[in-house]
């Protein structure tokens, strides 16, 4: 893969890269820093892609290990309820009511990314396998279930 071509599949990635992180990060500077640490990761390692059809998942993958990585390092998670500051509204610049995704943040953090992963970013359960190292039944239940709990908080707001 060239230096141009690796370039735009990480402009293709970007956003999906960035719902990614946001997920697990919460702040746009550490999510920030984490996809620029796993970009700059994944050129590093180019060599080791096996196959290109699965750059997008690869890149993921070390975003995402980027991430844990930066939550190790400063010994810390902020989860949505000690975090004030993070406004669900604007999050993601996404278009849906706001007490979604203000949900979806308050979700644990297994059932939290299998779904944004699946329903925010398209990726298929078999890939979302092979990015969390999960098998394919594991990510069918944990969405099932980050469905359920994530319609379950949704009522207890809407009532």
């Amino acid at each position: 893969m060239s230096k141009e071509e690796f370039c735009e599949r990480v402009l293709e990635a970007e956003g999906s890269l960035y719902h990614v992180a946001k997920s697990i990060l919460h702040s746009d500077n550490d999510c920030a820093d984490a996809i620029q640490s796993g970009i700059l990761k994944a050129y590093q390692k180019l060599h080791t892609l096996k196959r290109e059809q699965y750059f997008k998942t690869w890149l993921t993958r070390i975003v995402i290990n980027e991430c844990y990585q930066l939550i190790r390092e400063a010994k810390r998670y902020v989860s949505a309820e000690d975090y004030p500051g993070w406004d669900a509204e604007n999050a993601w610049e996404l278009e849906e009511e706001s007490d979604v995704l203000a949900a979806l943040v308050e979700l644990e953090e297994q059932y939290r990314i299998p779904l944004v992963l699946h329903e925010i970013e398209g990726y298929s359960v078999r890939e979302i396998g092979e990015i969390l190292k999960l098998s394919e039944t594991n990510v069918r239940s944990r969405i099932h279930r980050g469905k359920k709990r994530l319609r379950e908080r949704l009522e207890g707001r809407i009532l």
